[in-house]
């Protein structure tokens, strides 16, 4: 079967799997345009955590883009996956970093997706050629990771290495329309472009509170004061999730053998303690809110 683009996108919903702390955060940025936003999870606690934040963030975030023209979508939560996927001209899949999983869900898409729907992985650290075993038309298929919308709405495209070059076409057009800054990155590549060189900086941060130098919050102070960035490494792993943080971690191994083990290793003491940032109320920093148990 020859593949065709997405054609009647303005119709069509855009849907987001996972309810996670980036998952959700996707789908926000998606709902500033109208239209329907889909967010699936299988965990209905995930779901009802990101509906409480989305119907807090969405108005906020149109009033934010209003001179933009930006309008509230309607946005449907799921738990089953083919009802959420249902006639979507793009699907985004943000499951955990977890190899297995990734290659099982996304072999469930090219099953029950609309034959031109576009189907991206958002994974940072495995190449979407890793993760396509599953599936029988990769030309669909690409990574697409995206930073932490919207504060930072990077979005990165990059082949599977059968990607039909088209779907490059549609999604640096469309993508813009919800406020993400696109790139294309022109090979795969383990972490993308800016991804891989924030992992570099991620390590030797944590590397350097590891050996001792330094402490968490005394490295952001001194990394947010020489205008490196708004927010503080560790504050921002706080609110990836140090699991996630460890998991990607964990999968640059594999690539990069060489990578010293000192980062992974504080990682890995914080995650076994419970401390997986502000998910579970402390990370690095214990100001966060306590998270829910209803």
């Amino acid at each position: 079967m020859t593949y065709s683009p997405p054609t009647d996108i303005a119709n069509r919903p855009v849907a987001v799997l996972g309810a996670g702390t980036l998952g959700r955060r996707i789908a926000l940025t998606f709902a500033t345009r109208g239209g329907v936003v889909r967010l699936y999870d299988v965990s209905e606690d995930s779901l009802k955590s990101a509906r409480e934040f989305l119907d807090q963030r969405i108005p906020q975030l149109v009033w934010a883009r209003s001179d933009e023209g930006a309008t509230a979508a309607t946005v449907e939560y799921f738990t089953d996956l083919p009802s959420a996927v249902k006639d979507a001209w793009y699907v985004v899949e943000s499951v955990p970093e977890v190899q297995a999983l990734k290659i099982d869900i996304l072999g469930q898409l090219d099953e029950i997706a609309a034959p031109d729907t576009i189907i991206g992985t958002n994974s940072s650290s495995f190449r979407s050629g890793e993760l396509i075993g599953k599936v029988k038309h990769p030309e669909r298929f690409l990574n697409t990771h995206y930073g932490q919308p919207p504060e930072a709405p990077q979005a990165e495209l990059m082949t599977d290495g059968k990607t039909d070059e088209r779907i490059f076409d549609v999604l640096s057009e469309e993508l813009p329309k919800h406020g993400f800054v696109t790139a294309v990155a022109r090979k795969e590549s383990v972490g993308f472009i800016i991804n891989r060189v924030w992992a570099a900086i991620k390590r030797e941060a944590l590397a350097v509170v590891a050996e001792g130098v330094s402490t968490p919050a005394e490295f952001d102070r001194i990394w947010v004061a020489s205008g490196m960035s708004p927010v503080g490494v560790f504050r921002t792993i706080d609110h990836v999730g140090l699991d996630v943080a460890l998991d990607i971690e964990k999968n640059y191994i594999d690539h990069f053998p060489y990578i010293p083990a000192t980062s992974r290793d504080l990682l890995q003491r914080y995650v076994d303690d419970g401390k997986l940032g502000v998910k579970s109320g402390e990370g690095f920093y214990n100001d966060y809110p306590q998270p829910s148990h209803d």
